[in-house]
């Protein structure tokens, strides 16, 4: 090798380094970010409602409208990340634990739209369209399966919202583990959410709080939306190795390493579209990918619980309280439903079945989309209305 040649290797390696350093920094401000937007959404609906926020939603009161405002707002952003940071954010406002609690069992659902319309692209291929279409609609029958198993007992008996309270109050409120006395979360972020609430007031003192919440909203789905492009670029490449290396040492190691691509790359739906075409193309199996999707449903946890931490004061436990129940609820479902034999074989059942009447009649499988993702959300909102 010449020295130049040698001196063109380094310059490109300098080059590489200084970009990947840039990278990293970028995530860190949005981060920032994103923890910032989520107290401003708790101080706008503070201010809102002045203190009064359970008013606000007692169009929600009924748990399956929180389970249905889950789906969908959920199949229409098309990240569960979203949704869950926003809820952790209208519960610092005031939205009751009890009626969060469904809208994050209804966010699980609503993420899955995405995989399912990426297996959409193999529809020519009538063998592919089936491997990919039954890889994609498994994570949907899970998620369907672990809201009919847990939704009834939480709303008799609430375990999931006893259990997370528990936990938020050893964290938040605990004398051992207390974090009150070294929160620099609070005074770190205040300076961006006082920013934004000074805007608020210029452009209209009337909506002052309404504004401030729409600036959190947006500012969530940017944030995010830009953590996940950057992460694809620098963590995606060692995604796919770390899959290949892992899913085909059994289901353990499936869970783990996808829980751990959707931490790096902040994103579930990220995480389980990339596996459809790895289905379709016949490179994994279906009950090699079913795993992999289960643990894809506990890593998306993270964002929320990132999210609680922008919460302090009395409402800081309820925040983190929620953001905890998430996280229980998921990994509760996968050790219960994958864990007992004949709970777990259903969900890939399922998939195989609507994937083998999917690639009979291609027209089914957008049925299929639009009437699990919306019109089964529109005939519960019309049940609940009569009641």
């Amino acid at each position: 090798m010449t020295s130049k040649s040698k001196g063109n290797n380094d310059s490109t390696e300098s080059i590489n380094t200084i970009k990947s350093i840039t990278q990293w920094i970028a995530i860190a401000t949005l981060v920032y970010l994103l923890i910032s937007s989520v107290g401003m959404i708790g101080a706008g609906f503070k201010g809102a409602t002045k203190g009064q926020a359970s008013e606000l939603f007692q169009f929600a009161t009924n748990p399956f409208m929180g389970l249905i405002i889950g789906i969908l707002a959920t199949a229409m952003i098309q990240s569960s990340s979203t949704v869950t940071s926003i809820i952790v954010g209208l519960v610092a406002g005031g939205l009751p634990v009890e009626m969060a609690v469904p809208m994050i069992m209804g966010a699980n659902i609503g993420t899955t739209i995405t995989n399912t319309i990426v297996s959409l692209g193999h529809v020519r291929k009538k063998k592919e369209f089936r491997r990919a279409f039954a890889s994609a609609t498994v994570h949907d029958f899970f998620n369907v399966m672990a809201v009919a198993i847990f939704l009834p007992i939480e709303i008799l008996f609430h375990p999931l919202e006893k259990i997370g309270g528990y936990f938020a109050g050893l964290l938040v409120g605990g004398e051992n583990v207390s974090v009150k006395g070294f929160n620099f979360i609070k005074p770190a972020t205040k300076p961006v959410i006082d920013f934004f609430a000074d805007t608020s007031a210029i452009i209209s003192e009337n909506a002052q709080y309404i504004i401030l919440i729409i600036f959190g909203i947006a500012i969530i789905f940017l944030a995010i939306t830009l953590i996940g492009k950057l992460l694809k670029k620098l963590m995606v490449g060692r995604a796919k190795a770390i899959m290949h290396n892992a899913i085909g040492k059994g289901p353990v190691a499936g869970i783990f390493s996808g829980a751990v691509i959707t931490v790096l790359v902040q994103s579930s739906s990220t995480t389980t579209s990339l596996m459809v075409p790895l289905a379709g193309t016949g490179v994994f199996r279906l009950k090699q990918i079913y795993p992999f999707t289960l643990g894809a449903n506990i890593g998306t946890t993270i964002t929320a619980l990132l999210a609680a931490t922008a919460i302090s004061g009395d409402s800081a436990v309820f925040a983190l309280q929620i953001a905890l129940v998430h996280l229980i609820y998921n990994s509760s479902a996968v050790l219960l439903i994958y864990g007992v034999k004949n709970l777990r074989k259903i969900p890939i059942r399922g998939a195989l079945w609507i994937a083998r009447v999917a690639t009979e009649r291609k027209t089914l499988a957008l049925l299929y989309i639009l009437g699990v993702f919306f019109g089964l959300p529109a005939i519960l909102i019309f049940i609940t209305n009569q009641f």
